[in-house]
């Protein structure tokens, strides 16, 4: 993982675990998604992002974040290992797993700058 889209990705996440020890869980996810976007291509901290939004879909009582963060778990190492995570992806429920999105704004910065457009 290059090191600015690394730095990021920490950033995002230890925001989220912060929002997270707050019981602000909606901010909290949103800060996942932005660190799905980052990690996504890597096994590790795919997988791991993936952990922290069932724990978020637990909280919340989100049945299907819940489901769809368990089949994410299971599938998530595989496709980054594969080279097929859907690039721009949020990582949520709400979206197709393997539906590709654009990257914008500081994101797209970010991968621009590691030279990973």
């Amino acid at each position: 993982m290059h090191p600015i889209l690394k730095q990021a990705f920490e950033v995002e996440m230890n925001k989220a675990k912060n929002l997270y020890k707050q019981s602000k869980y909606t901010e909290s996810f949103f800060h996942l998604e932005r660190a799905h976007i980052l990690g996504q291509r890597f096994v590790f901290p795919h997988t791991y992002n993936h952990w922290w939004m069932l724990k978020v879909g637990i909280r919340k009582k989100d049945k299907h974040e819940i489901l769809g963060q368990l089949v994410r778990i299971a599938v998530a190492g595989i496709g980054s290992l594969l080279g097929r995570a859907p690039i721009g992806n949020t990582g949520g429920a709400n979206i197709g797993i393997m539906q590709v999105l654009p990257i914008e704004g500081d994101l797209k910065v970010l991968f621009e700058r590691a030279g990973e457009n």
